[in-house]
């Protein structure tokens, strides 16, 4: 018989869960890494893909692991002042070789968060896999998980000496040094992000001990199948 346990404890894991997934997915996605020097609409130092005529207006393009954002060249049949998008169009033409191991130290983090996430929404109703703790079980996952993201932001920093962060950043850009460039909201997210990871791990267990506590248990054996608890 399937008891439907749920706790305050184990209901917050399960959305700081979901929430950190969908964080450390957003951040990975989005090119706002790197906020870029200011450049001109027309002016020199912008790259070949950056150029337009008229306005002298400054702006920022900021770069991701393999994304970009770019004023919008003067496309007509396009209306939006920004252009976001891959500049990598293959896994080979990330600009540098430390941010493919980013990406793939953060592509594996995220996706055991994103399956994580994903067995926490059944928790309410199967507690256990082969007798242990499921809750112990993602708890170490998510612990995994946190150690990939960390090699991942680790290595990041290397790679701001690539040709490609030197367009946006300066010549004075290089390894852990940006440069010209300010370090953008998806660099943050995907640090707090890194951060609730380990608490989450560590609060799994909290919510191991809310499901099974002698409460619950009372519960279950007065035949309750739908357990609700604080």
């Amino acid at each position: 018989m399937c008891h439907v346990i749920v706790t305050c404890r184990s209901m917050l894991w399960t959305l700081l869960s979901i929430v950190v997934a969908f964080a450390e997915l957003i951040a990975f996605m989005s090119a706002d890494w790197l906020i870029g020097k200011a450049k001109s609409r027309g002016g020199g130092g912008a790259e070949p893909d950056d150029r337009s005529g008229g306005s002298s207006e400054p702006y920022h393009p900021t770069l991701g692991i393999y994304a970009r954002c770019i004023r919008n060249p003067g496309m007509q049949h396009v209306q939006r002042e920004t252009l976001c998008g891959p500049y990598a169009e293959t896994f080979g033409e990330i600009a540098s070789g430390f941010w493919q191991a980013t990406a793939i130290f953060l592509a594996v983090g995220i996706f055991i968060l994103c399956m994580v996430a994903l067995v926490s929404v059944f928790t309410m109703c199967v507690q256990s896999i082969m007798k242990k703790s499921i809750f112990n079980v993602c708890g170490l996952l998510q612990g995994i998980a946190g150690l990939f993201l960390i090699l991942g932001l680790i290595l990041y920093p290397a790679g701001w000496g690539c040709q490609k962060a030197i367009g946006y950043c300066g010549h004075y850009a290089s390894a852990y040094k940006p440069g010209d460039c300010s370090l953008g909201w998806a660099f943050y997210t995907a640090i707090g992000g890194t951060v609730l990871t380990f608490i989450c791990a560590v609060f799994s267990a909290q919510a191991e001990i809310a499901t099974s506590s002698d409460k619950v248990q009372e519960e279950i054996e007065e035949g309750k199948s739908l357990i609700c608890l604080l």
